[in-house]
């Protein structure tokens, strides 16, 4: 087999300012994997193309935060839910507000299309759920819902620790599931079988028949709550979504097949496209997005979670799956028939809110006013949104998977990845060029990897700025025209830039109040500060460590010079106490700072060990960054002793 260009699974796509404030929200779309809406607390809603940085479009309306936000399964409709419980459904290919729903009396906690009538299902921190007309619930606030792949049912999850399942046309409730010991996150139907899974805060997934009513599976093995769950496009497996981590799990047995770790953080959606798993999260007014090489990930097979298969079962069970799935019962999808009698009674339940009661002219005429759509970016709007109905002579373009970063590691600044070319880095705080790299063939496992560029700390002009970069490739134009394009990302620099200065007295607040150890370890840490840290203690060395991975590795020079300084006053001023500690015979009773003191060294030592390896690296690169790594090695030697 030819060697393939890079061998990761895993990577971040891009890191870039969404709002103005901070984010509470945010979506996929799930049949393309290639749009992203986000709301929050400045109570609009943005539209995006995952891996690009510019804003295609805002959603304006709403006059209280965003809760909840959801796509229609066409992608042309987005659906979004505000604070005070009004929701709002705006029409992305015209650009325009089609209707606002009223009646739930707090936060939108979730919301749902129909796959085949016009209707949307809604939930709320008041217990309801509100599908057209109906209306039902739990004991606690509802946390997510989803149709089932033939229109009929709806499956709800809660707080109260239950699995619901609706019978639409007759409107009650069908069944009710209670196996979970904690709030119920997520719910999702097979999208073939008689299948529903439901992912909980108690970090497990059960898998519910819904023939038999009753629970087939509990797929354990994440370490935090289950977040987000997914299918596989064909239903052979599921993939659960938790803090920092991907598990693929497979049922009837349970077992895990695989288990990825990716750095997204609290992810808070997935779509699959390309055999690419994209996922987002939020932190503060910032989302990040990441990318999983499904090809790379086990499916099949493999391993089996220890405690919920016996040693003595019979491994050879799985190979009955592919049988076992043939018994249980297919969804039917309803005639086209259904679809126009929904159609019918669209122009009666347009203007009708959940409740079902018609709102006057008035507030109507009010709404269309208040709300808009902001086109930011006109060609990436023609190229998503253009009519479907547009004749073109030309087949539709298929999207490209994305492609994996560089071998050497990922940039420690936010990055724009492309999803049509491979861009080179771009400096601190820019946006990715636009530019058309030339085509290269593939790097093959025979070539040395190519060694990464340090930005020197002693500059005093931009590295790797041009203006032709940031322009259209067509004929020349004239400066006001270059200038009008380059205006085009100024406002979104003026948020990202905005968001910082936010960051930044946060960091101040936080650091004059709690002190060095606790801003450490805030979840919106940057590089930047551990390089501004002056004062050490054995607590802060041990939130510190795991961080000068990323400064030894980083392109920047200032940030190397770093890492490496706090390397050797770590060792120079607290690897004798690291020792000692460790080679220290246990004491007689109970001595509970003795013990606190061994296990924080114990850390740091296998944090040191980790760095070690990375320096041992860096030390065979020739120039001053070679010399300095080996002088850092050879103070390092100790730990090639060390226990």
């Amino acid at each position: 087999m030819a060697a393939s260009s890079t061998t990761k699974i895993a990577w971040r796509l891009q890191e870039f300012e969404a709002q103005s404030s901070s984010i509470s929200c945010l979506a996929l779309g799930k049949s393309s994997g290639r749009l992203l809406a986000t709301g929050g607390e400045d109570c609009r809603v943005n539209i995006w193309a995952v891996s690009k940085a510019n804003c295609i479009m805002s959603l304006t309306g709403h006059k209280n935060p965003v809760e909840s936000i959801h796509f229609n399964v066409s992608e042309e409709q987005v659906a979004a839910g505000s604070q005070s419980g009004s929701i709002r459904v705006w029409d992305l290919e015209a650009a325009k507000i089609l209707r606002t729903l009223m009646g739930h009396k707090a936060n939108i906690t979730s919301l749902g299309f129909h796959p085949f009538g016009d209707f949307l299902a809604s939930s709320s921190m008041d217990t309801n759920i509100k599908v057209g007309v109906l209306s039902c619930g739990h004991t606690q606030a509802v946390r997510s819902l989803a149709f089932s792949p033939d229109g009929k049912w709806l499956a709800s999850a809660s707080d109260d620790c239950t699995v619901k399942l609706w019978d639409l046309a007759q409107g009650k409730t069908i069944t009710e599931f209670k196996s979970h010991t904690a709030a119920v996150n997520i719910v999702q139907f097979h999208p073939n079988e008689y299948l529903l899974a439901s992912g909980s805060s108690d970090r497990t997934i059960k898998l519910w028949d819904l023939e038999k009513f009753t629970m087939i599976g509990s797929l354990e093995g994440d370490t935090t709550p289950v977040r987000c769950i997914c299918f596989s496009p064909d239903g052979s497996c599921l993939y659960s979504g938790a803090t920092d981590s991907l598990r693929v799990f497979g049922w009837e047995p349970d077992r895990c097949f695989d288990a990825v770790p990716v750095s997204w953080g609290k992810v808070s959606d997935l779509a699959i496209c390309n055999q690419q798993l994209i996922g987002v999260s939020h932190q503060l007014s910032s989302v990040s997005s990441y990318v999983v090489d499904l090809k790379r990930v086990k499916k099949s097979g493999g391993a089996v979670i220890q405690g919920i298969i016996q040693d003595d079962q019979p491994l050879t069970e799985p190979k009955k799956d592919p049988k076992g799935a043939a018994l249980r019962k297919n969804y039917e999808r309803p005639t086209t028939t259904c679809r126009s009698q929904r159609l019918k009674h669209r122009s009666e339940s347009d203007r009708r809110s959940p409740e079902g009661e018609r709102r006057s002219p008035s507030e109507d005429e009010a709404d269309e006013k208040l709300s808009s759509a902001e086109i930011h970016n006109a060609e990436d709007y023609k190229a998503i949104f253009q009519p479907k109905s547009a004749i073109s002579r030309t087949p539709p373009k298929m999207s490209e998977p994305f492609p994996a970063p560089p071998e050497d590691g990922e940039s420690s600044t936010p990055t724009v990845i492309s999803a049509v070319k491979r861009p080179s880095p771009p400096a601190a705080g820019t946006v990715s060029s636009s530019h058309p790299a030339p085509t290269q063939p593939p790097v093959t496992a025979a070539k040395s990897k190519p060694q990464l560029k340090i930005i020197s700390s002693a500059r005093n002009e931009p590295i790797g700025l041009n203006v032709a970069d940031f322009l259209p490739v067509s004929a020349p134009l004239s400066d006001e025209e270059a200038l009008t394009q380059m205006k085009k990302g100024h406002e979104t620099m003026c948020v990202m830039l905005s968001s910082r200065l936010k960051n930044l007295q946060t960091v101040r607040g936080v650091w004059t109040r709690d002190g060095i150890k606790v801003r450490l370890t805030h979840r919106y840490q940057q590089l930047a500060l551990v390089c501004g840290l002056s004062l050490w203690k054995l607590d802060v060395c041990m939130v510190v460590l795991p961080q000068l991975d990323k400064l030894l590795q980083s392109k920047y020079e200032s940030y190397i010079q770093t890492g490496c300084t706090s390397l050797k006053l770590v060792m120079k001023h607290f690897w004798t106490l690291i020792s000692d500690t460790l080679k220290a015979t246990p004491s007689v009773g109970v001595d509970i700072t003795r013990e606190e003191r061994h296990q924080k060294c114990r850390v740091c030592c296998e944090q040191l060990k980790n760095l070690s390896n990375i320096v041992k690296n860096k030390a065979t690169q020739v120039g001053r960054h070679g010399s300095t790594f080996k002088e850092l090695q050879l103070l390092m030697s100790p730990l090639d002793d060390s226990p």
